[in-house]
């Protein structure tokens, strides 16, 4: 999914931005990286163009401007625009998104929606942490060059005159979002909705929080194993994650919103307010609460009070119980086998390799007391799922380790298919599309001058008849009717297997937890047992 973003920047130093982005920078810091000699590194790939103006003269050419219209001379003003259209990761291998069409789209799209700006469009073909998304900055001036002629989108008349500041209202944004939206459409690429709240809405100071969290708990992680140890959480958490995960679990569980409101405060300390028919949530270990707007619509009151009444809790069924067995009733389509785990048991603290316990006996003394409970829990959760002994609960740790599988395998081959699906359509439509002038081209006297003039078009063409060819074998070609038909049942079915497999997995984890914690609870008697069994 392809996202764009904005910045305004007020740095009276253009070449700030060119450096950014022609070499490299600490991702945390924003500090340019150098070499043993104290020189800057260039970035191992990028491309970088310019809108009237070069990318070498970017920084001479705007402080000119500036000058002529005696404008951008006081810190309080907008120096410069900085956008950011970022694509899904996913648009590299599946839809063929390369560098080099990632920036040609990002001229096109600046010179369309800031006609008349000095500016520099630069494509970089990585990510952060080597996530593969390519992205394109576009850099312009704030002030413009050039009149233009006005367009739909501009607001005021000044918007097209030279020597008049970039504009960027809340219905401009909405406008370029819509930009971007058709664009990806258009190349056939990855795309959700922009225009529409994020059901979990994360922002770039939330972003950039788990990155660094993740980093320093990474390294603190590495010294825990080095000591032969291991760490207790793998995965950083921010405050908003452990809301979302609480509001998800105690919505899960409730029959009414007081019952979530009194599953949140009772099990995990998290308190909910509301003020004009809106939930906040006030996190144990703050003292100001935050929005459900914050954290995304799916946590917001509306959401959760529809959900509860169209979802009753349920109790299900990887588990066997002590009742006499009775028959399954038949899953109509899309019913799910499985309910999302509670997830409140957490593994048993191992007091004998806890470094932090054996230096401070209090902490210790807390660490025992919540054992104690985990204990309790873990023994509380057998009893209501019907598990009598160690033997039922590897069988249902088992059949849970299946299932999971499984699912994965069908998500998997769902996928797969999807794929061959969207690149069947591209070939179709850019098949169709160029027909009419290899039709020409085959018609005309000058073959060779009409090659040189649509070469694009005509191997465009080409190129799609040999992938439809391959596709076809000795059947007949689906229709472009029939194909977007199986891609939306595709599309469907994959969100259905991996919801399915997101609930298999947590409920895998969920009994492994379980059976963690059993083996701590009967320790060497466990084994001993086991052994003399197999004896038998």
């Amino acid at each position: 999914m392809a996202i764009i973003k904005h910045i305004a920047s007020k740095n009276a130093d253009y070449g700030a931005a060119e450096r950014y982005l022609i070499y490299q920078h600490d991702e945390f810091t924003h500090k340019e990286i150098l070499d043993e000699n104290g020189r800057r590194i260039l970035r191992d790939n990028y491309l970088i163009e310019g809108i009237h103006c070069t990318p070498d003269t970017y920084a001479l050419e705007c402080m000119k401007l500036n000058q002529a219209y005696r404008k951008n001379n006081t810190r309080e003003e907008i120096k410069s625009h900085h956008y950011i259209i970022s694509f899904d990761p996913r648009d590299r291998d599946e839809n063929d998104l390369t560098p080099e069409r990632a920036q040609q789209m990002g001229m096109e799209f600046a010179a369309k929606n800031f006609p008349g700006h000095q500016a520099i469009v630069c494509t970089h073909p990585d990510g952060h942490n080597s996530s593969g998304n390519i992205h394109v900055h576009i850099v312009i001036n704030s002030l413009r060059k050039l009149d233009v002629e006005r367009q739909d989108f501009m607001e005021r008349p000044s918007d097209s005159r030279a020597g008049n500041k970039h504009h960027l209202s809340r219905d401009y944004l909405k406008y370029l979002k819509q930009e971007t939206m058709d664009l990806c459409q258009r190349e056939n690429l990855y795309q959700v909705d922009l225009l529409s709240p994020a059901k979990v809405h994360v922002s770039e100071k939330e972003y950039w929080a788990r990155r660094k969290g993740q980093a320093k708990l990474d390294e603190k992680n590495e010294q825990i194993e080095a000591a032969g140890l291991t760490p207790k959480t793998t995965v950083f958490e921010t405050q908003k994650d452990t809301l979302r995960k609480a509001i998800t679990q105690a919505m899960l569980q409730s029959k009414t919103l007081e019952e979530f409101q009194h599953i949140l405060f009772q099990q995990y300390g998290i308190e909910v307010k509301e003020s004009r028919g809106r939930f906040s949530y006030l996190h144990p270990d703050r003292s100001k609460p935050i929005t459900s707007r914050q954290l995304g619509t799916d946590f917001g009151k509306e959401y959760i009070e529809q959900y509860i009444s169209t979802h009753k809790p349920q109790q299900i069924d990887l588990f066997h119980t002590q009742e006499p067995k009775a028959k399954k009733p038949k899953m109509s389509k899309g019913q799910r086998a499985i309910t999302k785990p509670q997830n409140s048991i957490r593994l048993i603290t191992d007091l004998q390799n806890c470094i932090k316990a054996q230096e401070n006996r209090f902490y210790a003394q807390k660490v025992k007391v919540g054992n104690l409970q985990l204990m309790a829990k873990t023994v509380a959760y057998l009893q209501e799922n019907g598990i009598g002994t160690i033997e039922e609960l590897q069988a249902v740790l088992s059949e849970a380790s299946t299932l999971t599988s499984t699912t994965h395998d069908q998500l998997m081959a769902t996928e797969k298919r999807l794929k061959a699906v969207n690149m069947q359509i591209k070939n179709t439509g850019q098949y169709f599309g160029n027909k009419k002038v290899y039709d020409q081209y085959k018609k005309a006297k000058d073959k060779a001058a009409f090659l040189e003039e649509h070469r694009a078009e005509i191997m465009l063409f080409e190129a799609a008849k040999v992938a439809l060819k391959e596709a076809q074998g000795d059947g007949k070609l689906p229709s472009m009717k029939m194909l977007k038909a199986e891609k939306e049942e595709l599309v469907q079915k994959k969100n259905d297997l991996y919801e399915t497999y997101s609930f298999a997995r947590a409920r895998s984890r969920e009994l492994q937890t379980i059976h963690t914690n059993i083996q701590s609870i009967l320790g060497s008697d466990l084994s001993t047992t086991q052994e003399a069994k197999k004896e038998r």
